[in-house]
């Protein structure tokens, strides 16, 4: 499959840690699965933004969009959808299309876990697919070797099942400023964080119909969610306006 979709194997992709990196993370195992314990049993546990979840807004040049991926796609962090990442979009792209809007997300999904639920949707066909996955992937313990291989057959099934001919694959945030994470569980996971971004980035560079979305955005508290985890309105809005750039850039 990778063959299919790449001139290089996925290894060109990713850059590998240091030796004494690897040492270092794996000394700390035992304290890294006690904190991984620990975050998971004291972060609170956010609902998703409310509102609907599909429809049409706006006026001009009609254009199909999907959001989809996991909680931070669902809206975690805001209040309403209005606020998070699908409603912040639309108010953006409303001035100048006529968008046919939907999102699926759910909390806790992985790359893989989207992948399969797509596969099971009615085939149709997207102009724009806004994907937010990674986080999830990421403090699962998977490699970044697997976490790549499932962005590819995501891509993949996107073009050919949903007909995507622009898909935004939004990259990993910035996990090793998150405050909700002790060290040095918070730098292990934003290790891994930042290697995923550059091999998604590396990979997407040689995808005609992919844009790689980096997501460095603050992560003081008047940007977060509450649980120190989530994007709070501020994040969604930043997100938004960057997605909203390059949709604009191919569409116009």
């Amino acid at each position: 499959m990778t063959e299919e979709l790449n001139k290089q194997p996925i290894h060109a992709f990713i850059e590998k840690p240091s030796l004494v990196r690897r040492l270092f993370f794996g000394c700390l195992v035992p304290i890294l699965l006690a904190q991984g314990l620990w975050v998971r049993q004291s972060v609170p546990k956010l609902a998703e933004a409310k509102g609907p979840r599909q429809g049409v807004v706006g006026s001009g040049k009609p254009i199909r969009i999907l959001v989809a991926g996991d909680s931070s796609a669902a809206g975690v962090g805001a209040p309403v959808q209005d606020k998070a990442l699908m409603g912040c979009l639309l108010s953006r792209l409303a001035v100048d299309f006529a968008v046919h809007w939907q999102l699926i997300a759910n909390t806790g999904w992985s790359t893989r876990d989207l992948r399969l639920f797509l596969d099971t949707v009615p085939e149709t066909s997207y102009d724009v697919v806004l994907t937010a996955t990674g986080v999830n992937d990421i403090t699962s313990r998977r490699s970044v070797t697997v976490c790549l291989r499932d962005q590819i057959k995501l891509v993949k099934l996107l073009r050919e099942r949903l007909g995507a001919r622009q898909i935004l694959i939004s990259g990993l945030p910035p996990v090793h400023r998150f405050p909700s994470l002790p060290e040095p569980l918070r730098g292990c996971i934003g290790d891994r964080a930042k290697r995923l971004d550059k091999a998604i980035q590396s990979w997407s560079r040689e995808q005609p119909d992919c844009d790689h979305l980096r997501l460095n955005f603050p992560v003081g508290t008047e940007y977060m969610a509450t649980d120190g985890f989530h994007p709070g309105p501020g994040i969604y809005a930043l997100w938004a306006e960057a997605a909203a750039a390059v949709i604009r850039a191919r569409w116009r």
